[in-house]
């Protein structure tokens, strides 16, 4: 069984703002991520972070990219970092802005060999709501935050790198398959796809929204950013 994500559903989500409300107080959210490559991935989702309702959105990207960061929006906050990949030096820098940030996003854009740099900056912010994405999914990164408050965004072939198991046709199949890794990593897992699905291993719901314009690059980079505005 699962419920079918509708308009009623979503505007339950989006809970509205207090009207005497201050800076701040309807969310911040950190995106880690870019690379030499990728400039785009980390800023596309800081800005739908923005345009979800969140209040500040910092970016913490390599220091390589982060003026072009800058000049696409003056509404972001951009922390430059000295290297290309996410090194334990990078975290260091980090650590100074997370007690700003109420939910940290990991992964977009973010070259490889990051690994290290993604487990310590997970551990840093223990107490920080996450999201995963990308370059942030792999195995090993699994056991970091089971039972904490986190969202795993993959696509099929993701999701096989991450839990080793083929993401089958059928939608009750698939439905049953997240459900079950959600329940066993102890974590959320949004499933892309033409049909996603959600499960935190207790519940589940699909999204049919989903149109073959949505193949485009930087669409999974935009559904991080909602995500994390919705945490």
């Amino acid at each position: 069984m699962f419920r079918e994500v509708d308009e009623e559903f979503v505007r339950g989500a989006f809970k509205p703002r207090r009207a005497g409300s201050h800076k701040g107080e309807n969310g911040s959210v950190l995106v880690v991520g870019g690379s030499w490559l990728y400039h785009g991935a980390p800023f596309l989702s800081a800005m739908a972070a923005l345009r979800s309702g969140v209040d500040l959105a910092y970016i913490a990207a390599p220091e390589k990219i982060a003026t072009a960061i800058r000049a696409l929006s003056p509404n972001l906050i951009v922390l430059p970092l000295t290297d290309l990949k996410l090194t334990p030096g990078a975290v260091r820098r980090i650590k100074k802005i997370l007690p700003r940030v109420d939910v940290l996003v990991v992964g977009p854009g973010l070259a490889s060999g990051s690994e290290p740099g993604i487990e310590t900056v997970i551990r840093e912010a223990e107490d920080k709501a996450l999201v995963l994405d990308a370059t942030a999914l792999y195995p090993e990164v699994v056991p970091a935050v089971s039972g904490r408050k986190v969202v795993l965004t993959p696509h099929a072939g993701e999701f096989q790198r991450v839990f080793g198991a083929k993401v089958p046709e059928g939608l009750e199949e698939r439905v049953e398959l997240v459900k079950e890794y959600a329940r066993k990593a102890g974590v959320t897992i949004l499933l892309k796809g033409r049909l996603d699905i959600i499960s935190d291993g207790v519940d589940a719901a699909v999204n049919r929204t989903g149109t073959p314009a949505m193949t485009v690059g930087g669409t999974g980079d935009v559904l991080t950013g909602v995500v994390a505005a919705l945490l």
